[in-house]
């Protein structure tokens, strides 16, 4: 491979709609010191694809702006945070052992190097991502996956769903015997948080709605409540001894709504806004029950390790609800914007 070759990518110069993603030729990336060159089987689209192309994260100092995940997006930039695919080079410094390896790129720029280092960039965010037929990473963040029986497509959804669920689940100290409530159920991380718990042995109670009611079942969970309905009554009947972990992707209302159902030392973890950023809740459901709100915001690569041992081992079963050929990455965002399926989208370079 030659600095000379080119490949197809799709990329964005700018915020907006769908419209933005630009299918485009570019040069292969060459892998710098300490990197691997992986050509990618299989990425999979999270709403941090979506989110970013908007620049709906907004600013510390206005909630309003328009920002990537940690910042002014440095356009142009190839979007895609989870790849699936099989290193085709190495830079300086990396052993060629392990060109010809299947591997998982860990899509998080991190803080540090210890294993309990926080996330502050994201691959197809802060650096070049998936949407493109080969992409660099730090080859530490290349996790051999060659011997698993998932699919490249079941791999590639693993990294930011299941890598955010399980740093949910570390983070809220999830333990066998617990109820968890997972809000969210039937999207990407709804979907890990729900086979997590279960395998953890945590009884699960799940906020879905209609046709996706049966999925959310069939990926784990005990109960399934009907968020069109009343859903706080529904929770309260279904786990009458209350809630020991909510794992919350929605926030908004449910915040102050649920706070409330929370055992004694019982802890909300909240990883996404898909209700609203804007909570109010009664504080004094907190501190008079010992419990505790926690963000959460993807996983530690001591988390991602973890993930990736259960992904040798096929210990989940990711669910695959749609395939896209790469050149129709905006209808692919089109259709995960409609929140329409039940599990992960990808796409095939």
């Amino acid at each position: 491979m030659t600095k000379s070759d080119v490949m197809r990518a799709v990329r964005i110069t700018r915020h907006g709609g769908p419209e933005v993603l630009e299918s485009v030729r570019v040069p292969v990336p060459v892998p710098g010191a300490g990197e691997v060159l992986v050509r990618v089987g299989a990425v999979a689209l999270n709403n941090t694809d979506l989110w970013t192309r908007e620049g709906a994260y907004g600013r510390p100092d206005d909630p309003q702006a328009r920002s990537g995940w940690r910042g002014p997006v440095d356009f142009p930039r190839i979007q895609g945070a989870d790849v699936a695919g099989h290193v085709v080079a190495v830079g300086a410094g990396v052993d060629e052992v392990l060109v010809g390896r299947r591997v998982v790129i860990d899509p998080a720029l991190y803080d540090g190097d210890g294993p309990d280092a926080h996330p502050v960039g994201l691959m197809g965010s802060e650096r070049d991502g998936g949407y493109a037929e080969y992409v660099t990473a730090p080859a530490k963040q290349a996790h051999d996956v060659t011997g698993s029986a998932l699919t490249d497509d079941q791999l590639a959804t693993l990294p930011t769903a299941y890598g955010t669920a399980l740093g949910m689940i570390e983070r809220g100290r999830l333990r066998k015997g617990e109820t968890a409530l997972v809000s969210g159920a039937s999207g990407g991380v709804g979907i890990a948080l729900v086979q997590i718990a279960r395998a953890r042995g945590a009884r699960v109670v799940a906020i879905s709605s209609g046709t996706k009611i049966a999925a959310v079942r069939e990926a784990g969970a005990h109960e399934v409540v009907d968020r069109a309905g009343d859903v706080v009554g529904q929770l309260r009947a279904a786990a009458p001894e209350g809630i020991d972990v909510a794992l919350d992707v929605v926030a908004g209302e449910l915040v102050g709504d649920g706070l409330p159902l929370l055992r004694e030392g019982g802890r909300w973890v909240i990883a996404g806004a898909l209700g609203g950023y804007g909570v109010a809740f009664d504080v004094r459901r907190l501190y008079l029950h010992n419990a505790q709100v926690i963000g959460s915001a993807m996983h530690t690569p001591a988390h991602f390790d973890l993930l990736m041992d259960l992904a040798r081992q096929a210990a989940v079963q990711p669910v695959i609800a749609a395939a896209f050929p790469l050149e129709q990455a905006a209808r692919a965002q089109e259709e995960l914007a409609r929140r329409g399926h039940v599990g992960k989208i990808v796409m095939h370079p």
